[in-house]
């Protein structure tokens, strides 16, 4: 049958990346406390085309999957990416990983019980045979106004924001190390369980500790540096703000030198 992939292209340009999206697998990942946990994935794979060719093999892209152990560790990734690189004659490839993960977290004060969960990505990037990992997580925290606290006889607006972390490091760092990173810089983590007698904790100590999202991800950014195998990292915080109608936002990305981390992109 003929080959039309391979054949000329009408436009003679290089694409950056080709491939699929939105592929649905089953994923084991890495869990602290129980040493593996199953989830389900959502995939995105691709590859670089050179100029010459009209178009790359999709089907490769799947068949690549389907052989993988689908176990998401340092060398599996390695070894999928090299397969994607030799399947389609590729000098670099690219997989993204999107998942649900999950830990169980007790109430603050009823010591109640209930899984909390976190969107997270692993992104993979090999170029030439190298191979790079970028870990993300989504973590939803709680944020009180330290500026309508201080003007306000009773009460400040309090809203549900969200921490973006990224980072690329040495060695390996757990999720749940990035979770409470998030977490702690907060005026308040969230809970999938609350008693009455929970509420009541979380509310007054939100409250005592007011926090913008400047504070956030300024504390979030002196956690990750202090880290020693976090190689760069970038933070984003978005508040879903209770009182106006639009979000606030910060943002911190960071690279570690020889002698620590060197000034991010908008540091100056």
């Amino acid at each position: 049958m003929q080959d039309v992939q391979s054949g000329p292209a009408a436009v003679a340009l290089a694409i950056d990346r080709v491939g699929v999206k939105g592929l649905r697998l089953p994923l084991v990942v890495r869990d602290l406390s129980r040493g593996r946990q199953h989830t389900v994935g959502r995939v995105d794979m691709s590859v670089d085309l050179p100029a010459q060719f009209k178009g790359t093999h999709m089907s490769r892209f799947v068949e690549a999957l389907e052989h993988w152990s689908g176990e998401l560790d340092y060398q599996s990734h390695k070894e999928l990416l090299s397969d994607i690189c030799r399947r389609l004659s590729a000098r670099s490839a690219h997989v993204t990983f999107r998942f649900p993960y999950f830990v169980k977290q007790a109430s603050p004060v009823s010591g109640a019980s209930g899984f909390m969960d976190y969107d997270c990505t692993v992104v993979g990037e090999m170029t030439d045979g190298k191979l790079g990992l970028t870990t993300g997580v989504e973590v939803p925290v709680m944020t009180v106004c330290p500026c309508s606290l201080a003007i306000s006889d009773t009460g400040a607006h309090s809203q549900r924001a969200v921490v973006r972390i990224e980072v690329r490091f040495t060695g390996f760092v757990w999720l749940e190390e990035l979770i409470a990173v998030a977490e702690a810089s907060a005026s308040s983590r969230v809970y999938a369980l609350l008693k009455r007698e929970d509420e009541k904790y979380v509310t007054e100590s939100a409250f005592a500790n007011p926090t913008f999202v400047e504070d956030v991800v300024r504390e979030a950014a002196k956690r990750l540096q202090a880290h020693p195998r976090i190689t760069w990292y970038r933070i984003e915080v978005e508040s879903y703000e209770s009182i106006h109608n639009h979000s606030a936002y910060a943002s911190i990305e960071k690279a570690r030198g020889p002698e620590g981390f060197d000034a991010g992109p908008n540091d100056g």
